[in-house]
């Protein structure tokens, strides 16, 4: 059994033809080996469960800053945040959510990634 691309039409008319038991009895490996053949990329599920971001539950804002030698202005500025949300966040009156955590965890650990991405952007 291979996976064939189909119009959607083409799925409605064949439906009924299709063998669903096959279809659930088939393994990761079955699969996998199908997409192979088709020259699709796999990700199985174990693949995407080992992939799975994990935010960080606190970030130090104020620490990520200064290890890149930057007032709040200028990391704000460089990083697309308003000064006033990097003086909240230092003072811990808020709190970054979880997208904006990941997204300081890596401007902390890879700081020249992130401007040549948000360079490519502009």
């Amino acid at each position: 059994m291979a996976i064939v691309r189909k119009s959607l039409k083409q799925i409605r008319r064949m439906r009924s033809k299709a063998d669903w038991a096959k279809v659930k009895a088939a393994t990761e490996a079955e699969i996998r080996r199908q997409a192979i053949e088709d020259g699709h990329p796999v990700m199985t599920a174990r693949m995407l469960k080992e992939a799975r971001v994990v935010a960080p539950e606190d970030v130090d804002v104020k620490a990520i800053r200064q290890r890149q030698r930057l007032s709040q202005a200028a990391f704000a500025r460089k990083y697309g945040f308003s000064t006033r949300t990097v003086q909240e966040w230092e003072q811990r009156r808020a709190r970054p959510d979880r997208a904006t955590r990941i997204l300081l965890a890596i401007i902390d650990r890879e700081p020249a990634t992130v401007e040549r991405a948000l360079r490519s952007v502009s």
